[in-house]
């Protein structure tokens, strides 16, 4: 009997919680419905029509119990104007989401310093992870190779200048991922980066099948995790590292 009026507690507490909370969640869903979408504006510094996007998470969260406070989050004037003062937030406020012949949104442009430092990057996680320090002795097994034959390849150029060469391509293709699809964060370079190394390696499946199991793995594993440090760089740091405009 205790246990059942115990029960029966927990479920009203459950319900008036609920009943609490649901003016808040419906709340918190109409700001998100009134300020989402790209909408169309006219840019006050160059009369150039534009389209831009509010933050709607901080609406949501600043406009609980006031008038929320209202940022932009993306425009196609930035990152070259992010730091203008926003006068067209009221036009965006009253503009509806935008259709597509309002505003020629093309791609985002690729900016190659963050680009060049991904690339680095990459290649340098390969350069520890082939190391005597980490996996060189199983990749030498694995390869057939004997330990002067690779202190003697350890000083060859091209190696290194072909393996740049691939991250510097791949770290292009993120940024033209991100740039085609307007998007932009440390998440969203992850996600590209392991679309377009599952594409990758889905196309190169064949070639792959065919290698020793133990290299497969070193190789992989490396393939994986200069992905996501290519994908973090280039995403992350997508509109950070822009020389302002004089």
């Amino acid at each position: 009997m205790l246990i059942l009026i115990g029960l029966i507690g927990i479920v009203l507490c459950l319900a008036a919680a609920s009943l609490l909370l649901l003016p808040l969640l419906l709340r918190r869903r109409d700001l998100y419905q009134q300020y989402s979408g790209t909408r169309a504006v006219t840019c006050p510094e160059n009369h150039q029509s534009a389209a831009v996007d509010i933050d709607t998470r901080l609406a949501a969260t600043t406009g609980m119990d006031r008038s929320p406070d209202l940022r932009l989050c993306d425009c196609t004037r930035w990152p070259e104007r992010a730091r203008c003062n926003q006068g067209c937030i009221a036009q965006a406020v009253h503009a509806g989401p935008y259709q597509p012949a309002e505003v020629k949104v093309g791609p985002k442009q690729i900016y190659h310093l963050p680009i060049l430092l991904a690339a680095f990057a990459a290649w340098y996680v390969g350069a520890i992870w082939h190391s005597h320090y980490l996996f060189r002795s199983r990749w030498i097994d694995a390869v057939g190779l004997t330990r002067a034959e690779v202190k003697q390849m350890v000083w060859w150029i091209w190696p290194h200048l072909l393996t740049a060469a691939i991250c510097l391509l791949f770290a292009y293709g993120v940024a033209w991922l991100l740039a085609l699809a307007h998007r932009k964060g440390v998440l969203q370079g992850i996600l590209m980066s392991a679309v377009l190394c599952a594409s990758l390696a889905a196309a190169s499946a064949y070639s792959l099948a065919k290698l020793p199991h133990n290299l497969l793995m070193i190789e992989a594993s490396y393939a994986v995790l200069a992905a996501l440090t290519v994908g973090a760089i280039v995403g992350g740091l997508y509109d950070k590292l822009v020389l302002p405009p004089e």
